[in-house]
């Protein structure tokens, strides 16, 4: 089964945030998912493991970086 999230990074606590941000959407490079860049968040579609292992990178990555919030939205609803 595809599904379908919406996900925005808040990196808290530093001046970076951009830079926090693009490394972690680099990593979606490396999973099996497509995904799509707006301006505050990032759509990203593939199955479930697919997804859920996505956002698990993304928050991994941001981690690194300090205290991060991470707000997603998940469906498994055709578009």
């Amino acid at each position: 089964m595809r599904i379908h999230a919406e996900v925005a990074l808040y990196p808290l606590k530093t001046n970076n945030a951009t830079q926090v941000i693009n490394d972690s959407i680099s990593t979606l490079q490396n999973q099996r998912v497509s995904y799509n860049v707006g301006s505050m968040d990032t759509h990203i579609q593939g199955n479930d493991e697919e997804v859920w292992n996505s956002l698990k990178s993304l928050f991994n990555q941001a981690k690194h970086a300090g205290e991060v919030s991470m707000v997603v939205t998940i469906t498994n609803a055709a578009d």
